[in-house]
């Protein structure tokens, strides 16, 4: 048993999500999961590991100022998250997870690069352990561990009807002073990680965007029980799926799919994620 890493945003975010400015931002986003095999650190099957399905909602609310820092608006952000999680004989349990809170967004308005348009946005995420948690269970919702989570995010516009977006996010994870009892330590800290999510999309009559999205997640150094690196426990997966995005001006509409593959040391399976977003005002 290896200390996991705490849920992050895996193909929440897809298409034109590099784009943004001054004004308020409000976005539900709804995920379903179901995991069907639990890997090992060879990329085969936990014998006797249960299937996990999920159901997620996260609310995000951000704010962006018209005055500028560093050439960028400035602003802030929150995300709040309710999910239910069956994982068979583990456990089954619903209710709030952790909360996601940003002093500083930076984002950037669209330039040219040459030929190709560019907009960019960096965000200082911290994830505060808040969520539904319990130590005689097997499966809880909050890690019960502080996090720091900065991202970068780019949109590219090569031409008019064509784009592509990259988020890539550093991942780092405090301790967890009170783990489960299972895991037979006073402490436990999951290891630092890397993951993004990538799209290439073509803009189709009407504002509708569609094409491919995916996601990595690499975990680059080991987890730690009681100040000890535990080896060879490295996490990873990857996914791929179509998507489509339906812009409306002040409301966007996503869809996208997801296919896993490739996990170590972690589940895999199938995901779908439905967003709405609504701008508020500028």
């Amino acid at each position: 048993m290896h200390p996991s890493e705490p849920t992050v945003n895996l193909g929440d975010t897809s298409f034109l999500d590099g784009v943004g400015g001054p004004g308020l931002l409000i976005e539900e986003i709804g995920d379903g999961s179901h995991d069907g095999k639990v890997a090992n650190g060879t990329g085969g099957s936990v014998a006797d590991a249960p299937s996990i399905n999920a159901v997620s909602g996260l609310t995000h609310i951000a704010w962006l100022s018209k005055d500028r820092l560093l050439g960028g608006w400035y602003g802030v952000e929150v995300v709040a998250v309710a999910a239910h999680v069956n994982a068979g004989p583990n456990g089954d349990v619903g209710g709030w997870g952790n909360l996601t809170v940003s002093p500083l967004i930076l984002q950037w308005k669209q330039r040219q690069l040459g030929s190709v348009g560019i907009v960019q946005r960096f965000v200082l995420d911290f994830e505060l352990p808040v969520g539904e948690y319990r130590r005689d269970v097997p499966v809880s919702l909050g890690s019960n561990a502080f996090t720091v989570h900065p991202y970068y995010t780019v949109t590219l516009f090569p031409t008019k009807r064509f784009e592509t977006s990259w988020r890539v996010h550093y991942l780092w994870n405090g301790t967890n002073n009170a783990p489960p009892f299972a895991a037979a330590a006073r402490s436990t800290q999951a290891g630092q990680a890397i993951h993004f999510n990538a799209t290439a999309g073509y803009k189709l009559p009407h504002s509708v965007w569609i094409g491919a999205n995916g996601y990595y997640l690499k975990q680059v150094t080991d987890p730690k029980i009681d100040g000890v690196s535990l080896p060879n426990s490295p996490e990873q997966v990857g996914a791929i799926g179509p998507g489509a995005v339906w812009d409306l001006g002040r409301y966007l509409l996503y869809a996208n799919a997801y296919h896993e593959f490739g996990a170590e040391n972690r589940p895999e399976g199938n995901k779908i994620v439905l967003r709405v977003q609504w701008i508020v005002g500028k």
